[in-house]
């Protein structure tokens, strides 16, 4: 008989973790009688076009063996069809196994995927000025996180943890000015200088860093965080703030909001991210697109 569960592998997750943990993996779901095929990813699109063509090919269940951006890339290769996405973690960030409350380590979820069900999640709908279209499923936003998750995947590559995105923000804070920001956030506009705008589904993102600890993937609404004119004494402040509870209450120059739009336009092209992954430049429109894609969870 066929299987109904195609897992995609990305080797260079983790930096190699969710290669090593492919065995052990398979190990497990074979001792639950569970019949799974596996297949390695050779790129991002690679991954985008297998699962989309197992999703055609009738898979109930596609799986990401890698980190949120394996996934990440899953998630839109299954977008808009019936299968299932599935997600055993294996990078260096994870925050989207966190959102969904998957364990953070393969093996785990592997074990916790056979006593799950299928959960309707929201995704978040990015329309770029010339036109492209991209979506994400957790955290995403503009200026200084974005360039800090771009430098967090390339120069900063090797730093363990959320040390890749502090260093990443840290060399942006001192590089880039500040961006003159026009909102549009449902029926609110909303103008001046900005360091950057989350916009989020999930509550975290770079590795545990809090930046919408109200967010929830499957309620119909985004949580936007604009963060102002913010010293470097201030920044340092929020530190231990964003990487336990969030709540940035005592910080005046963070503006939240929950809405299911956010139009952004700046004074110069700032770059725009989703789950990590570089998704296009200003200026950018933002929609929840609620119960999107069933997941795992």
């Amino acid at each position: 008989m066929k299987s109904d569960t195609l897992v995609i592998v990305n080797p260079s997750s983790g930096g190699g973790w969710a290669l090593r943990a492919e065995p052990e993996v398979k190990g497990l779901l074979a001792a639950r009688g569970y019949r799974a095929e596996f297949a390695r990813s050779k790129s991002a699109q690679d991954i985008r076009e297998r699962a989309s063509r197992a999703a055609a090919e009738g898979f109930r269940y596609v799986v990401a063996l890698g980190g949120d951006g394996a996934f990440h890339h899953l998630i839109e290769g299954v977008r808009g069809t019936d299968a299932v996405a599935g997600f055993f973690p294996a990078g260096s960030g994870n925050d989207i196994a966190r959102a969904l409350d998957i364990p953070c380590d393969p093996v785990s979820a592997a074990d916790a995927f056979l006593r799950a069900g299928p959960r309707a999640v929201d995704l978040v709908r990015v329309r770029f000025g010339d036109g492209g279209v991209a979506h994400y499923i957790g955290a995403g936003g503009m200026g200084l996180d974005a360039e800090a998750a771009h430098l967090a995947n390339t120069r900063f590559k090797a730093w363990p943890g959320v040390t890749r995105y502090m260093a990443g923000m840290f060399t942006i804070f001192f590089r880039e000015p500040l961006l003159n920001l026009s909102a549009e956030i449902d029926d609110l506009a909303w103008a001046g200088p900005a360091l950057f705008v989350a916009v989020a589904n999930s509550s975290s993102y770079g590795s545990g860093v809090r930046i919408a600890p109200a967010a929830k993937m499957d309620d119909g609404w985004l949580e936007v965080a604009i963060v102002g004119d913010v010293s470097l004494m201030r920044l340092l402040e929020a530190m231990p703030v964003v990487l336990s509870t969030g709540d940035l209450r005592g910080f005046p120059e963070v503006m939240r909001h929950r809405c299911r739009r956010v139009s952004l336009r700046t004074d110069r092209v700032a770059m725009v991210h989703g789950d990590g992954e570089e998704l296009g430049h200003s200026p950018a429109e933002f929609e929840v697109v609620p119960a999107a894609v069933l997941v795992m969870a």
